[in-house]
């Protein structure tokens, strides 16, 4: 007996199988060249063991500026008063270490963290009504005010001398911080750096993080599909604010020693300005850019020591003028016009 042939099933389409689920797909996958920049920083542990203290720094650079990147190239939040987490972050760590309350390294930078997240919720939430050059005005005037307040508690803070000769403890009571040899100094930042990165690039390529993008990209849009806008801002303003914190806490534990530079202009400008070198909005911005300006630094000043601005100053018009999506940007460029002809060919 014969039974006929039942038809097939025609295929079912899944959300997976939309074009724009597989391109997020794609993106979380980690890719062979994401592992160069850590590989680099093994290398320079080993090649460059007289240059670790200006790797620390470097590092540090990294995290601040990965920090600000979330806020500013994500987000699209204008700010130029992140100094104001970064001074809380060392702020805590200083205050907690040279009192003698808290000295263990890894749980003060928790609380750093917690401390300039709480700062930010609180700014956040009064700031991020407004939008553009008043939000730009605001965020300076809270970090004037915190680095105001630093200086006021004098008594506490050590004011603008700062705090110096920090007593930080080993990690995991064994690795000292020590200040002729900046091995275990630079092992714990990269380390910190490493925690932090993996965070940040879960959360820009989560449903949330595409919802910043989309914040940024069209602001009334999202407020039409019923998106909540300002409470997804607030909450990516605090988790900046906490990165941006863990630097400055860092920064404090590897230099022992915290002042009110940390609150300074000049700190949030120099942030801002290796988002722009690097590329904002792309992971990997905030490290070439720190690269980039940390070296040009040291090179144009050891050429020209009293305007070594001056070189940094043209190199950002020329960065302004050909290649507004930073080094990154330029190079993403040259590789669509020139990488994708010799692949097609």
């Amino acid at each position: 007996m014969n039974v006929a042939a039942s038809p097939a099933r025609p295929a079912v389409a899944t959300p997976l199988d939309h074009p724009a689920a597989r391109v997020l797909i794609g993106r979380h996958r980690l890719r062979w060249w994401e592992t160069l920049p850590w590989l680099a920083a093994v290398g320079l542990y080993f090649a460059f063991p007289a240059y670790l203290g200006f790797g620390t720094e470097l590092l540090v650079a990294i995290l601040f500026a990965l920090a600000l990147d979330l806020a500013l190239g994500y987000a699209g939040i204008i700010t130029l008063g992140h100094a104001a987490f970064f001074g809380t972050g060392a702020y805590t760590v200083g205050l907690l270490a040279f009192w003698g309350i808290w000295t263990e390294p890894i749980s003060s930078l928790v609380l750093a963290g917690v401390a300039a997240g709480v700062v930010g919720l609180l700014s956040g939430l009064v700031l991020l009504r407004t939008r553009g050059l008043t939000l730009l005005m605001l965020t300076i005037c809270t970090m004037a005010l915190l680095e105001q307040a630093a200086n006021m508690a004098h008594d506490y803070t050590g004011g603008f001398d700062g705090l110096p000769s920090l007593p930080i403890a080993p990690v995991f009571g064994v690795f000292e911080f020590s200040p002729l040899y900046d091995n275990t100094q630079y092992v714990y930042a990269l380390i910190v750096l490493l925690i932090c990165f993996l965070l940040v690039r879960t959360l820009v390529y989560s449903p949330f993080g595409q919802s910043l993008t989309g914040i940024r990209e069209n602001l009334l849009r999202m407020h039409a599909v019923g998106s909540p806008v300002r409470r997804r801002l607030v909450i990516c303003y605090t988790i900046s604010a906490a990165l941006a914190g863990i630097a400055g806490g860092l920064w404090a534990q590897t230099n022992a020693y915290v002042n009110l530079s940390t609150f300074d202009l000049d700190r949030a400008a120099t942030v801002l300005i290796v988002l722009i070198l690097g590329g904002y909005g792309r992971l990997y911005g905030a490290f070439v850019g720190a690269v980039a300006y940390l070296a040009l630094e040291h090179f144009l000043a050891r050429i020209y020591p009293t305007a070594w601005q001056l070189g940094l100053g043209l190199l950002l018009v020329l960065i302004a003028l050909f290649a507004r999506n930073g080094i990154l940007g330029l190079g993403e460029a040259l590789w669509r016009r020139y990488g994708g002809k010799r692949a097609a060919s």
